[in-house]
């Protein structure tokens, strides 16, 4: 019998992404690793899934000793496979999405590929962690993130996550980090607009562009954990129905 606990690995900058390799040397010390991935990059893809295309699942060799798929699909859809056909004889215990190259703090969650693929096997009841790390480089340095993921994954697996079934983790760009913060997720977001321009054969297109305005000036935020060298934790949920607001509404019935 294997006393050692399954733990799925995802992600959603593909299965080739330094990030997910870094996860995947952490998860194999704690447990069995299945690893299913996008085989192409799927940043901001949020909940997104594949209805009108079929799924393909191509066995790959991307980590020696452990059972490893690309799919050609969203990464909830690959959490959703992994689920339901890969693992289908034995049970998940958790799930880990990352590591995920930029942020997923504050608003970021909402749009986020490795937040959803978390998400998904939580709504499966699977407790699950989503990690980012605030470097976009393809050549960030995931070395000073690692003792504190397997710290995390480690409790995890131990003590569980309560009713809580995703935790949101961030890691601040550096090499050193003053500790972990536990903390809510910050009220800002990005004020959008596209760039029209022509391309060579005259054809106008359209280049969605940003900035990020953080107007929250609370010190229990996660943009404020990570602007002050802090790792985030934000306990996350799929309900988004606002509670506050139902006593206030009841004049609609």
């Amino acid at each position: 019998m294997n006393n050692k606990p399954l733990i799925l690995v995802t992600n959603d900058d593909g299965i080739f992404a330094p990030g997910i390799k870094a996860l995947v040397e952490v998860a194999r010390q704690l447990g069995d690793v299945i690893v299913v991935a996008p085989d192409s990059p799927q940043s901001a893809k949020g909940h997104a899934l594949t209805l009108t295309d079929p799924l393909r699942l191509k066995p790959v060799k991307q980590f020696e000793g452990i059972e490893c798929y690309a799919c050609s699909g969203t990464p909830v859809d690959c959490v959703k496979i992994a689920k339901d056909f890969i693992s289908k004889k034995r049970p998940i215990d958790l799930c880990v999405s990352g590591v995920n190259h930029g942020s997923n703090a504050s608003i970021n969650i909402i749009y986020s590929g490795t937040v959803s693929a978390a998400m998904e096997a939580s709504l499966e009841g699977i407790p699950s962690l989503a990690f980012s790390l605030l470097d976009f480089s393809f050549d960030a340095n995931f070395e000073p993130a690692k003792p504190y993921m397997k710290e995390i994954i480690a409790k995890t697996l131990e003590k569980g996550l309560g009713d809580c079934k995703l935790l949101n983790i961030n890691f601040p760009k550096s090499d050193t980090f003053k500790g972990v913060k536990v903390c809510r997720q910050a009220n800002a977001r990005w004020v959008e607009n596209y760039v029209e321009a022509e391309d060579p054969r005259g054809e106008k297109y359209y280049w969605l562009t940003g900035e990020f305005i953080n107007s929250d000036k609370g010190t229990d935020t996660d943009l404020w954990a990570l602007e002050n060298g802090y790792i985030s934790i934000v306990p996350s949920q799929h309900d988004l129905t606002h509670h506050t607001a139902l006593p206030h509404l009841k004049h609609f019935e």
